[in-house]
């Protein structure tokens, strides 16, 4: 099964190794025919803690690395 990728904006990068990053996601109601903004929060791996806040960044898809971390960071740069 392929891996996912998403890209999001860093919220948090006060932890060690570790970036917190908002995703957006966009679709129509089914009833109001209105666009919805829905977004989720992840945890994503950043071994050289190179990503600051506001950074627009992708994550990808990996095995477990914590309790609740199993994105690592592939691709990313200044908004």
């Amino acid at each position: 099964m392929p891996r996912r990728i998403l890209q999001g904006i860093v919220v948090s990068d006060k932890s060690k190794k570790t970036v917190v990053v908002k995703v957006e996601r966009r679709y129509s109601h089914p009833l109001l025919q209105k666009t919805v903004r829905q977004s989720k929060k992840y945890k994503a791996h950043d071994e050289g803690s190179r990503f600051k806040i506001g950074d627009v960044i992708s994550i990808q898809e990996c095995a477990p690395i914590s309790k609740d971390k199993c994105w690592i960071v592939i691709a990313g740069g200044t908004v």
